[in-house]
């Protein structure tokens, strides 16, 4: 059976002490389900204060990305070390926002802009090989736009991403890793992919991962959902085959909402 894993991605939100308050808030929640693992994933700023925040509690504490050199001359980049030395367990790779694929399109992002998103397929191998080298664990996002979903491509989309996520890593390391279905066009916007088609989508993902490393790896790899989820949606998402957690964004700045979905995970 796999353990179900609800996180949230803060993204660019929340000051020291408001992600301490807000870690403060889900305690109570985290600890009412020893049977979930309950991430949160501040900016980097945050994180020093959140390790001391999550210290003894159920809560564990996850980064929003990380680089895949260990020291250099890399501006601005975060070392797999320099998280781990703050107690990080996880760190999210490859979200589609880093990838430069907005759920809604920014009006002053033209392509020139966007350049600045510039992860890919091939970054995201880099990085999930030096988290886990380091002893993260990596939420590997993967997911589709509409005009991706619109020409049928959803299934080809995200099973190319999971190919080059896992290119050349053993299967050994690949069972222990999260994936996250997150289509864009679903993140941030307000609209959620129906659960049933939902599930099927993490089941690509799984066979993704069977194809490549056989039944019992895909078996172990564990697959959230993200994109506009929501207490009254969640427990529907979280109760179907192939969907083993969520990647939660707005409503994991609210501690009623992020409560309510860790409360919906079905019992092991």
């Amino acid at each position: 059976m796999r353990r179900t894993i609800i996180a949230g991605n803060w993204k660019m939100h929340k000051t020291v002490s408001e992600a301490v308050f807000l870690i403060d808030e889900l305690k109570p929640a985290a600890a009412a389900r020893p049977d979930v693992d309950v991430v949160v994933c501040p900016p980097y700023t945050a994180l020093d204060a959140a390790r001391r925040a999550v210290e003894g509690s159920a809560i564990l504490l996850g980064a929003q990305d990380v680089f895949w050199k260990a020291s250099g001359a890399y501006t601005s980049q975060i070392a797999p070390a320099m998280l781990t030395d703050l107690g990080v367990r996880l760190a999210i790779v490859g979200h589609s926002e880093t990838r430069g694929r907005f759920g809604v399109p920014e009006p002053d992002f033209d392509a020139d802009v966007l350049r600045h998103f510039g992860e890919t397929d091939a970054t995201v191998n880099r990085k999930i090989r030096a988290a886990i080298v380091a002893g993260l664990t990596p939420i590997c996002c993967v997911g589709e736009t509409l005009a991706e979903r619109q020409a049928g491509a959803t299934d080809s989309v995200v099973a190319s991403q999971v190919e080059g996520a896992l290119k050349e890593i053993p299967a050994a390391q690949v069972a222990g890793l999260v994936f996250a279905y997150e289509p864009v066009w679903a993140i941030g916007t307000g609209e959620v992919c129906e659960a049933a088609e939902a599930n099927r989508v993490c089941g690509v993902i799984r066979s993704t991962v069977g194809a490549m490393y056989g039944p019992d790896v895909a078996e172990a790899v564990r697959v959230q959902y993200g994109g506009s989820v929501k207490p009254d949606n969640a427990a529907d998402l979280l109760g179907r085959e192939h969907i083993d957690g969520a990647l939660v964004g707005g409503a994991a700045l609210k501690a009623a909402d992020f409560a309510a979905i860790i409360a919906a995970s079905p019992t092991g």
